[in-house]
């Protein structure tokens, strides 16, 4: 007798062109050839060009570089992230959008603008506050994995920061261990919005390809399947709970050690895979909040008032992120 299986039927679309760029409206370069400042933040000094000089480069990448700045009336320093004239068109795109976020968002776990400019070149420039220990990504890095105390303290932060996001309707799209910045009092901050979006509905898609693929929640690469009652905040909720879990193992959860990801190893993983699960020796609070984060049904990821009341998140007093 044939064994007949039933065949599930699956809808994921391969990653095109147009599915890499923002959906949504962005203003084109202005014309004008007299440099440009706009002030970015409500708490803004609306720093110029003019106002700081560069010390040394922090990094690059993504059509741009970051720089260590010194204001030279004050000598406070600041992070520089300029996107070069000569970049890809996206790329100029997501730093308007960028800017765009960044002046409406005013919290202590967002990492704050300080004035952006347009220099005549076509240089677009965003001075930032400086985040001296730089990013979580580094930090694993340099020191290695997070124990359960240090990730209560990341996540508690991570949530606030997200908690605030969601309450202006803007959703990140691209949380990971490198946007996520940490400075000399260990507070961990959200950073890059090159990507995010800014919601108009509740409903409104937020399934394209943009972001680290790595990090995207199954609704993103398969709306059919996963993304009943679509709420696009819970996105970011997914990508929060990959991030702890690879400061915890030290390697991107779904693939071994020193594995590089391809996008379809990535989908295949995040679809029709399991979620990752944690090692023995985690302690239960910790994967039950592992668990709320990584639902592959997007209606059934906790939300971030409902994690921030985790005990995982509540059981731990702040502590160090690293050991000077």
């Amino acid at each position: 007798m044939a064994l007949v299986r039933e065949r599930r039927q699956i809808n994921l679309r391969l990653p095109e062109l147009s599915d890499c760029r923002p959906r949504f409206p962005l203003p084109l370069p202005p014309t004008s050839t007299t440099t440009t400042t706009t002030t970015t933040s409500n708490n803004s000094s609306n720093i110029s060009c003019n106002d700081i000089e560069k010390i040394h480069v922090l990094g690059h990448g993504n059509g741009g570089t970051v720089y260590k700045v010194r204001h030279k009336r004050n000598s406070q320093i600041y992070a520089l992230k300029v996107v070069h004239g000569d970049s890809d068109p996206l790329v100029r795109r997501q730093i308007y959008r960028e800017i765009e976020i960044l002046r409406r968002t005013d919290s202590p776990y967002i990492v704050q603008c300080h004035g952006s400019y347009e220099k005549p070149s076509g240089d677009i420039g965003i001075v930032m506050e400086y985040m001296e220990l730089g990013t979580l990504d580094s930090i694993l890095q340099k020191y290695g994995a997070f124990d359960e105390s240090k990730l209560s303290h990341v996540a508690r932060q991570v949530l606030h920061g997200l908690s605030y996001l969601h309450g202006q309707k803007i959703i990140h799209r691209d949380i990971k261990p490198s946007n996520l910045l940490v400075n000399k009092d260990m507070e961990v901050k959200i950073a890059d919005f090159g990507v995010s979006k800014i919601m108009q509905r509740t409903l409104d898609a937020c399934n394209s390809y943009v972001g680290t693929c790595a990090y995207m929640s199954p609704e993103r690469f398969d709306p059919d399947t996963y993304g009943v009652n679509y709420d696009g905040y819970a996105g970011d909720i997914w990508s929060l709970g990959l991030t702890l879990m690879e400061l915890y193992l030290g390697h991107f959860p779904f693939l071994p050690p020193g594995q590089r990801p391809d996008w379809a190893t990535l989908m295949c993983a995040i679809c029709f895979g399991d979620p990752p699960s944690l090692p023995e020796g985690a302690s239960e609070e910790f994967r039950d909040f592992i668990q709320c984060c990584l639902q592959k049904e997007s209606s059934k990821r906790w939300t971030t008032s409902q994690l921030l009341s985790h005990p995982f998140v509540c059981k731990n007093p702040i502590s160090d992120l690293v050991d000077l």
